[in-house]
């Protein structure tokens, strides 16, 4: 058994993956499953305190987002339909490239 450690920095914090496989290819290819890069700020307030972030809705949905702790804006993480562990920040629709579709909060009346 193979492990590669990799880390993600999301805003000021980083965060340390571990991978494994059972050769050399099967554990780059658990590596590539974090298809996501650095996340430097804040999409709507560019603030650098952000975290990650997860939910379930609905009792049956699963969310992992990087959300804001200045303003609680948030973007979620996609997964692939064919490969429900590869997992990639979502991108805006018809925004530049590589644009992340950060979320504004918004407060729900109950």
């Amino acid at each position: 058994m193979l492990q590669m450690m990799t880390t993600k920095r999301i805003g000021r914090r980083q965060f340390h993956f571990t991978v494994q496989g059972n050769n050399f290819h099967e554990t780059v290819a658990e590596y590539e499953r974090l298809s996501f890069a650095d996340v430097a700020a804040c999409g709507i307030c560019g603030s650098d305190n952000l975290d990650l972030t997860s939910r379930v809705a609905q009792g049956k949905f699963k969310y992992t987002s990087v959300r804001c702790l200045e303003c609680r804006a948030d973007v979620t993480f996609g997964k692939r339909e064919d490969d429900d562990q590869t997992v990639f920040l979502r991108k805006k629709v018809g925004g530049m490239p590589g644009e992340l579709d950060w979320r504004p909060f918004e407060k729900t009346d109950k």
